[in-house]
């Protein structure tokens, strides 16, 4: 029996690695007008129990899991659960992709790994989705009132966090960029300078170029033809959102096209025909 998408995402997918989720929650919806991205939740990859060095982060995750030692292992932020670790099977029927930094070092990769793990436990930071929607106005125009406390020094509770902002601080702890702002100084010296990391969302992991990109459909294309076979609605067609289907499926065209046009002469069909097929 051949491999579906997800068992070979299984076998390639390594410690340190980042998961993109397609989310299909009312919260996903939001989260994809805000950030104006179909990427909704991200997860970093620690591996199984055993894959870890530290015997002490071994002994600390088995307090927040578990299933069995040899499971696959994710660390993300929850809504309404906080900073978890879960099995990677949980997203077997979502839409995934995996960013994989390229060319970390095998300790950097443990060190962000055991970032994530001391983590586990700390809550999920819903004013910073709101952060995030006032971030796509432009700031000089909002009313001081309205300005959030992202934009400000030593803002907010540093035992809140969101998915993408918890993996964002384990890179930036061992200088890993993700999308860095680059400035010349006076001599023309090329310097980066990290981004804030709460305002990274699981989109500029994909977007990064230290990030090498890794993609996996829910259906597998390696048979032939099968987008023949795929289960496509033929209710309509989907016009704003996926609730929305008032549009009629396009009709398919069974009858053969007349060759002869009015105005167009059976003479010209004919000359055209001699200099597609020439004798």
């Amino acid at each position: 029996m051949p491999l579906s998408d997800f068992d070979r995402l299984r076998y390639e997918i390594r410690p340190g690695d980042v998961i993109l989720v397609e989310g299909r929650t009312p919260i996903s919806e939001i989260i994809k007008t805000i950030t104006l991205s179909n990427w909704t939740h991200s997860a970093i990859y620690i591996g199984r129990l055993h894959n870890i060095d530290d015997p002490v982060l071994r002994e600390f995750i088995q307090k927040f899991y578990t299933g069995a030692m040899d499971d696959q292992l994710i660390i993300e932020s929850q809504l309404g659960e906080g900073t978890i670790v879960d099995s990677i099977g949980k997203y077997k029927d979502d839409h995934l992709r995996i960013c994989r930094p390229t060319s970390i070092t095998r300790h950097d990769s443990q060190r962000v790994i055991a970032y994530s793990i001391n983590r586990l436990g700390t809550n999920y930071n819903v004013r910073q989705i709101l952060d995030l929607a006032r971030f796509l106005f432009p700031y000089a125009i909002l009313p001081r009132r309205w300005r959030s406390s992202l934009f400000e020094h030593n803002a907010g509770i540093p035992t809140h966090t969101v998915c993408s902002t918890m993996m964002a601080e384990a890179f930036a702890s061992v200088h890993y960029p993700i999308l860095p702002v680059l400035r010349r100084n006076e001599d023309g010296q090329l310097m980066m300078y990290k981004r804030n990391t709460r305002l990274i969302t699981p989109k500029d992991f994909d977007y990064s170029p230290y990030f090498d990109v890794i993609k996996y459909p829910v259906l597998d294309f390696d048979e032939l033809a099968i987008y023949q076979r795929m289960p496509w609605g033929k209710d309509g067609i989907v016009l704003n959102d996926e609730h929305d289907l008032s549009m009629l499926a396009p009709k398919t065209i069974t009858e053969p096209v007349e060759k002869k046009l009015d105005g167009v002469s059976d003479e010209a069909f004919d000359f055209a025909d001699a200099k597609k097929n020439p004798a």
